[in-house]
């Protein structure tokens, strides 16, 4: 048995599955399309998921704000969720918009702040003449397979431990595509390149339009760990 792995299926109650039955995912979409509302993921069991976020939220005061909402529960089928989620609508003491908020646990709160305030911020006077005030928010929380992909391992989504960016807003009214600035003019270029490669330095795993095909209109980020000791990083 793979004592490690569950299948969540969609609004029937997770169950353990044998080696035979994990290379057989292909049928059980006819099996139990029945009770299956949302697609199905694999997910294998983490101690140090839980461990890691009571040791950020035991460490870790954040000061009173309007920008960032404490929420009771994400609810969400077997393993999806956080201890103690947040909703933030915006960063850098309000400077910058998250649209619509995003929901996110406890170590991606100070990651996204510095990345917008150290790295984003900078880089849009740099290369575009003008500041930031808005991040459209394509993905946050969100129990689901990665990529939406049937039978796949569990989006970090699933536990509020990733962000998808798809726009950056300026102040003197333009807007910037992740999809069409990353091969659009040489200042978007540039701008989209640096946001990439500082996101880097903040979260464990970037993915962008050079990616693959599921990620070409936006920057995914999140703190997923890597590798027997979680210090490997995965940026593309």
């Amino acid at each position: 048995m793979l004592n490690d792995e569950l299948t969540d299926l969609g609004d029937c109650r997770p169950m353990r599955l044998s080696r035979v039955a994990l290379t057989s995912l292909a049928i059980v979409p006819l099996l139990l399309s029945g009770c299956a509302k949302t697609p199905s993921f694999v997910a294998k069991e983490e101690p140090w998921r839980a461990a890691r976020e009571r040791s950020c939220l035991a460490n870790t005061n954040f000061a009173a704000s309007p920008f960032v909402t404490q929420r009771a529960s994400l609810g969400g089928p077997s393993v999806c969720g956080a201890i103690r989620p947040y909703d933030v609508s915006a960063s850098s003491s309000g400077r910058v918009a998250l649209k619509p908020a995003a929901t996110l646990q406890c170590d991606m709160l100070p990651a996204v702040d510095r990345w917008i305030a150290d790295v984003v911020e900078p880089a849009a006077r740099r290369h575009l003449k003008a500041n930031l005030v808005e991040l459209k928010v394509a993905a946050s929380y969100s129990c689901r397979p990665r990529n939406g992909i049937w039978g796949a391992r569990l989006s970090e989504h699933g536990h509020a431990n990733a962000i998808d960016i798809s726009f950056f807003y300026l102040s003197d009214g333009s807007r910037i595509s992740v999809r069409e600035g990353w091969r659009g003019s040489a200042a978007e270029q540039a701008f989209l390149r640096e946001v990439h490669s500082g996101a880097c330095r903040e979260f464990t795993t970037v993915l962008g339009p050079d990616a693959d095909a599921y990620h070409r209109d936006h920057f995914h980020m999140d703190l997923a760990r890597h590798g027997k000791d979680g210090t490997y990083r995965v940026c593309k």
